[in-house]
């Protein structure tokens, strides 16, 4: 092994050996609450760059703690510090060192260090959503607002930006991508809501289409088929919307084989209009699933000042109706007007729910 470049003079410690570490918190995290948390893992993109390459630093394991729904921030509070002392007890007996603590809504993180190196990056979640709320029999505000964000799956940077945003958002992830399931997996277990961003024709020349799409005109085996496919590279997904299809939502025949098939499998379906012709919507409806339409675009305008605006407008009109879905994209400009922005929705009213709490 090499010795790393710290004051300590500590051996550095292998990929394997910090894997091994890894299995043992997992394990403690489990101990330490019965068996009810969700615990997961994922490793760090390994460092790039010629003194990275030089070095050979190994990456840095993080693992997800999502603790089940508690009735009181005593009950909260016995269980994360139950937790993190079994993880230090973990650390204590591989000479690691908990170098911080941080705190955001709905999220403790925490990392250890083995001398100058990160080894584990420690992530403890609190569901989201309503969830205390609604055990406690506490009502939601009235005026209610559900924002998607499209268009996850292929950049684990635009989705860890999301994650950053510890409110009750709901995902949907293309199919097909590399990061599709990772990025399920993960969003579940951190407490977001999950969809299947359902890839669709569209009449425009310039749109990108998805690899795998559904078409006007398919065969209804082949559209069930597909749709299928699509399914178990998102999982957990609870809904669906689509993902352009301003010519597929247009059509009946189409339309008319997706809904039984959503509807087979207890999923709902948020029609994200792309189109004024769309018919998804009532299809959806008449077929017996759940569903609701887009509201707002938040981001077709992609600056943070337009994206606010946009907000602004979602908000006036869940206040108008009582309900209202926004639909955004990971977008830099999102990402900074969604922190701004937020956390003022319960002073003006406003409670920010899952898509699936919009459906009827």
């Amino acid at each position: 092994m090499l010795v790393l470049a710290t004051g300590c003079g500590k051996k550095q410690l292998t990929p394997v050996e910090i894997r091994a570490i890894t299995r043992e918190m997992v394990f403690a995290a489990k101990i330490a609450t019965a068996g009810k948390a969700e615990v997961g893992m994922r490793p760090e993109t390994p460092p790039s760059g010629r003194k990275a390459r030089a070095e050979r630093l190994p990456a840095t394991d993080h693992i997800y703690i999502t603790l089940p729904p508690s009735r009181s921030d005593q009950a909260d509070a016995a269980a994360l510090s139950k937790l993190q002392n079994e993880l230090d007890r973990v650390a204590r007996q591989h000479d690691l060192e908990r170098e911080n603590r941080t705190t955001a809504p709905g999220l403790v993180r925490f990392d250890y260090r083995y001398g100058a190196l990160r080894t584990h990056v420690i992530h403890i979640i609190a569901p989201l959503g309503n969830l205390r709320a609604e055990a406690a029999g506490r009502r939601v505000p009235k005026a209610r607002l559900a924002i998607i964000i499209d268009d996850l799956g292929y950049d684990r940077a635009a989705a860890d930006a999301v994650f950053d945003l510890s409110f009750p958002l709901t995902v949907s992830v293309l199919p097909h991508h590399p990061h599709s399931a990772d990025i399920a997996e993960e969003a579940h277990r951190r407490g977001y809501q999950v969809m299947l961003h359902l890839p669709m024709e569209s009449s425009n020349g310039d749109a990108k289409p998805e690899a795998i799409q559904l078409r006007t005109g398919m065969n209804p085996a082949e559209a069930t088929r597909l749709l299928a496919g699509m399914l178990e590279t998102v999982p957990y997904a609870a809904g669906a919307n689509n993902h352009q299809g301003s010519l597929a939502t247009a059509d009946a025949r189409l339309m008319a084989t997706v809904m039984p098939a959503l509807r087979e499998r207890g999923m709902f379906f948020i029609d994200s209009r792309t189109t004024t012709a769309t018919l998804a919507y009532d299809t959806a409806v008449r077929a017996g699933v759940p569903a609701a339409s887009r509201k707002v675009f938040l981001d077709d305008t992609p600056r943070r000042e337009a994206v606010r605006q946009q907000m602004a407008l979602a908000v006036k009109d869940a206040r108008k109706v009582g309900s209202a879905i926004a639909i955004g994209h990971p977008y830099p400009a999102t990402i900074q007007a969604l922190q701004d922005e937020l956390p003022r929705l319960k002073a003006q009213g406003v409670g920010l729910v899952f898509a699936s709490q919009l459906v009827r």
